[in-house]
């Protein structure tokens, strides 16, 4: 080899070339990526929040209906048939008895409110003022407060009876309630296998949060909805033997009332007692007192485990505040989507408890 002459440049080897500050190129590339996902996330949501209690119904009865679906595909070979029709099924079970019995209802409850404030009702509620004169405030003040029959139906048309008789968004809504049904059926496994790619989490991990998702919402639907009302007919049954005012009236509050836990239809039937143990009719007030105690709340304790058992997991408290809050936030399909977030966070919160016990660190995830 020949050294290098006197008039060759000597080419020494480049420094790599470093950027200055905290804003380097690929810092800046990450948070522009950041940023434009934030805002396609927000402008989704944006999008998907007016039907939110739509695609919540649709969940609800795909959980419900996938047992069947499943069991259709596997004899048939053909899942779209088999979404077809349990989507159809359900759809004849939701919206017929919206359709049939809405104006009823509708009618009932204001003949029922009206029933209240008649001149008989009147004259007992003054017969037992003479009789309790201490309770004579109290009724001056309800009195004051009940609105009349009419004015009651103002105020509820808005709200029940456009949703149930067929409003233009009350229709969009169910469209799009069954339309998602269809889809959240027939792609299920898709759907699934695509959430475990994404999630942050192990295969058991994410199996146990489906499983608990899937609990809750059979356990809130199928518990909740059903034993509130099997307690809402049989209180209503019991007010029209008795002969008290309403029955179809207070058989509705007792199933709403029956929905929150703490609360129930004893709200309804024990005031009722005690104004008929005023009135002096004592054997209808035991015999009130007797079916309240025994049967309706025998329904609770017996029907109540059948239908859900362990599965929901949750305190009372806690499931109360969830059912308020999601009604609250959500309308109706609160009763769904509030127990739903309290178990989605609950399962993580005992993810992280599961990962960081004993030391471990947060990210040192259990292999699976």
């Amino acid at each position: 080899m020949t050294a290098p002459s006197a008039h060759e440049p000597v080419v020494h080897a480049a420094a790599p070339r470093r950027e200055a500050g905290w804003f380097t190129r690929a810092r800046t590339s990450a948070l522009v990526l950041m940023v434009v996902t934030v805002l396609a996330l927000y402008l989704c949501w944006k999008m998907t929040e007016p039907f939110v209690p739509a695609l919540a119904w649709a969940l609800t009865l795909s959980i419900l209906g996938a047992r069947v679906h499943q069991r259709l595909s596997e004899r048939w070979g053909r899942p779209s048939l088999g979404a077809g029709l349990v989507t159809a099924v359900l759809c004849v079970l939701v919206v017929a008895p919206l359709v049939a019995f809405a104006p009823v209802a509708m009618d009932s409850v204001r003949d029922g409110w009206d029933s209240l404030r008649s001149e008989s009702v009147r004259s007992r509620v003054q017969a037992l003022v003479r009789n309790q004169p201490a309770l004579a405030p109290a009724v001056e003040w309800v009195s004051r407060q009940a609105p009349s029959g009419e004015e009651l139906a103002k105020q509820l048309a808005p709200r029940v009876s456009g949703f149930l008789t067929g409003s233009v968004w009350a229709c969009i809504q169910l469209l799009v309630t069954f339309f998602a049904l269809f889809y959240l059926l027939r792609d299920r496994e898709q759907a699934l296998v695509y959430l475990r790619s994404v999630l942050p989490l192990t295969t058991p991990e994410t199996n146990r949060m489906f499983k608990r998702v899937s609990e809750v919402v059979r356990a809130s639907v199928l518990g909740t909805l059903l034993v509130a009302a099997v307690q809402g007919l049989l209180g209503g049954l019991m007010f029209w033997w008795l002969g008290l005012p309403a029955p179809l009236f207070w058989g509705s509050v007792m199933f709403l009332l029956s929905i929150l836990p703490l609360l129930g239809a004893a709200v309804v039937w024990v005031p009722a007692a005690l104004f008929l143990l005023l009135e002096g009719h004592w054997e209808k007030a035991l015999v009130l007192t007797a079916w309240g105690s025994i049967v309706v709340a025998l329904i609770d304790n017996l029907l109540y485990p059948i239908l859900v058992g362990d599965r929901l997991r949750l305190h009372t408290l806690a499931v109360f505040v969830a059912i308020v809050g999601g009604l609250v936030a959500f309308g109706a399909p609160g009763v769904v989507i509030g127990p739903l977030v309290l178990a989605v966070t609950a399962a993580i919160v005992e993810i992280w408890h599961d990962r960081t016990r004993s030391g471990r660190a947060a990210d040192a995830a259990p292999p699976g």
